[in-house]
C-alpha cells in the first residue's frame, strides 16, 4: 500500500511538472500577443501605404503630361470638353506601373524567397518604399514618376510576400491584424494625400512627409515584433536535416518551417488545389473592383459642385479605402465562406458604374459615395476572408508557401483590370 501511495505521488508530481512546462509557452504567447498584433497591424499599414498613395495621386501624376507642352492634349485626339473631362492617358497606366512589378515579384519570389533571411527582405521593402516617395516627389515628368510608382509596387509586392509568410510563425490573429493594417493603409494613404492637398500642402511636400512610413515599418519589424522570425530556417545543407525532436525552448520545431526543403515539383502540386478554392474568386473580385477604380472613377464627374474633377477622384479613392478598411478589420466578428458570391456582387457593381459612365442617371455624388463604399466592403471582405480561411484550412508546414502564392491572385486581377481600363478609357474619351 505504501509503495502504491508513493508511486501515485510520483505520478502526480510528474503530471504537475508536465502541465507547468506545457502552459509556460502559452503564457509567453499571451504575454506577447498584443505586441505581435500591434506590430502586424503597422506592418500591413506601412507596406501598402505607398501603393495606395500612388493610386490616389494617379490623376495628378498624369496631369504633368498636360504641363509639358500645349500640344499634348491636342495630339491625343481626346475632347477635353466632353462629359468625361479626360486625361490624355488613363489612370489605368499608373495602375499597371503600380502592380506589374509587384506581380512579377509575387510570381517568381515564392519559389526561392524562403532561402533569404527576413532581415534582408524587410530591408529591401524599406529601401524601395523610401525611394518611391523621393522619386515621385522630385520628378518633373510622367516617365520619371512611373519609375517611382514602380518602386512602390516592388516594395508592396515584396512586403506582402514577406509578411504574409511571416504570419505562419505567429498566432492566427496575426493574419487578421495584417489585413486590418492593409485596410488602414488604404484609408490612411488616400485620406492623407487628399487631405494634405486640400489644406494647401504641395504634392511634393506631401510625399516627403510620407517618408515617415518606411521608418515606421522598420520600427514595427525590428523593435516591436517578437523575433520568432530570427529562428527561421533558410535553405542550406544543414537545413535539410531537421532534428527528430522539438527544441526545448518552447518554440515550434523547425519542421514547420520546411518550406525551403520542398522541391519545385512539390510546390507546383501545392498550388493546384489553391486555384479554384481561393485564388480564382479573389482574382475576379480584384479584376472587377480595380477596373471600377482605375477605369471608371476618372470618368464619373459631377460638374458645378464644391469639388473639382481631381478632388472628386481623390475622394472617391478615400471612400473606397474606408470600405476596404472596415471589411478587412471585421474578420474576427464576421467570417464569409462564400468567396464566389463576393465576386458575383462585385461584377454587378461593374455593370452599375459602367451604366453611370455611359448614361449618367445618378442625381447626386452622395449616391456614388455609397456605391463606392459598398464596392470597398466587398473587396476588403474577399481579401481578408481568403487568407483567414487559408490560415485555418492549410496544413501548417505548407502555410507559409501557400499564403505567398495565393497573394498572386489579387495582383493578377489588378494587372488585368489595368490592361482593360486603358482601351476602355481611350474608346470613351474619343467619343
Amino acid at each position: 500500500m505504501e509503495e502504491d501511495f508513493e508511486m501515485d505521488q510520483q505520478e502526480n508530481e510528474v503530471r504537475d511538472q508536465t502541465q507547468e512546462t506545457d502552459t509556460a509557452p502559452q503564457e509567453s504567447v499571451k504575454t506577447f500577443a498584443w505586441r505581435n498584433i500591434v506590430a502586424f497591424w503597422f506592418l500591413g499599414l506601412c507596406n501598402n501605404f505607398g501603393y495606395v498613395v500612388m493610386l490616389s495621386a494617379a490623376h495628378d501624376i498624369l496631369k504633368q503630361e498636360e504641363h509639358q507642352g500645349n500640344s499634348t492634349v491636342a495630339q491625343s485626339g481626346f475632347n477635353k470638353s466632353n462629359q468625361y473631362d479626360c486625361n490624355p492617358i488613363s489612370t489605368g497606366a499608373i495602375l499597371l506601373a503600380d502592380i506589374l512589378p509587384a506581380l512579377i515579384v509575387k510570381m517568381t519570389a515564392p519559389y526561392f524567397i524562403q532561402s533569404i533571411h527576413y532581415s534582408i527582405k524587410v530591408a529591401g521593402v524599406v529601401l524601395f518604399g523610401a525611394a518611391s516617395f523621393l522619386i515621385v516627389a522630385f520628378s518633373h515628368t510622367v516617365e520619371i514618376s512611373v519609375i517611382g510608382v514602380a518602386c512602390a509596387s516592388i516594395a508592396s509586392g515584396l512586403g506582402e510576400l514577406t509578411f504574409l509568410g511571416l504570419t505562419s510563425f505567429y498566432h492566427r490573429s496575426s493574419v487578421s491584424a495584417w489585413s486590418s493594417g492593409t485596410g488602414g493603409a488604404g484609408v490612411g494613404g488616400a485620406l492623407s494625400y487628399a487631405g494634405l492637398l486640400q489644406i494647401g500642402v504641395s504634392a511634393r511636400n506631401s510625399l516627403l512627409i510620407m517618408l515617415v512610413v518606411p521608418f515606421t515599418l522598420s520600427i514595427s519589424f525590428w523593435l516591436i515584433l517578437e523575433k520568432r522570425w530570427a529562428k527561421a530556417v533558410v535553405s542550406s545543407p544543414v537545413a535539410d536535416r531537421a532534428p527528430l525532436l522539438p527544441e526545448s525552448d518552447g518554440m515550434p520545431p523547425p519542421a514547420r518551417q520546411s518550406g525551403p526543403n520542398l522541391s519545385l515539383v512539390q510546390k507546383f502540386q501545392l498550388v493546384k488545389p489553391l486555384v479554384c478554392k481561393y485564388m480564382a474568386p479573389l482574382f475576379l473580385v480584384y479584376v472587377a473592383e480595380y477596373f471600377i477604380n482605375q477605369g471608371l472613377f476618372e470618368l464619373i464627374f459631377f460638374r458645378n459642385i464644391w469639388l473639382s474633377h481631381s478632388e472628386q477622384y481623390r475622394w472617391f479613392q478615400v471612400i473606397y479605402q474606408i470600405g476596404v478598411f472596415i471589411s478587412r478589420s471585421s474578420v474576427s466578428i464576421v467570417q464569409i465562406h462564400a468567396l464566389w458570391l463576393l465576386a458575383f456582387f462585385q461584377f454587378v457593381n461593374v455593370g452599375l458604374f459602367l451604366l453611370e459612365v455611359l448614361h449618367p442617371f445618378l442625381p447626386s455624388i452622395w449616391i456614388v459615395f455609397a456605391m463606392i463604399l459598398w464596392e470597398g466592403l466587398l473587396g476588403g471582405a474577399a481579401y481578408v476572408n481568403t487568407f483567414y480561411k487559408m490560415s485555418k484550412e492549410i496544413a501548417e508546414e505548407h502555410r507559409e508557401f501557400s499564403l505567398g502564392v495565393t497573394s498572386q491572385a489579387d495582383s493578377c486581377g489588378i494587372a488585368v483590370a489595368g490592361a482593360i481600363a486603358i482601351p476602355v478609357h481611350n474608346v470613351l474619351c474619343s467619343l
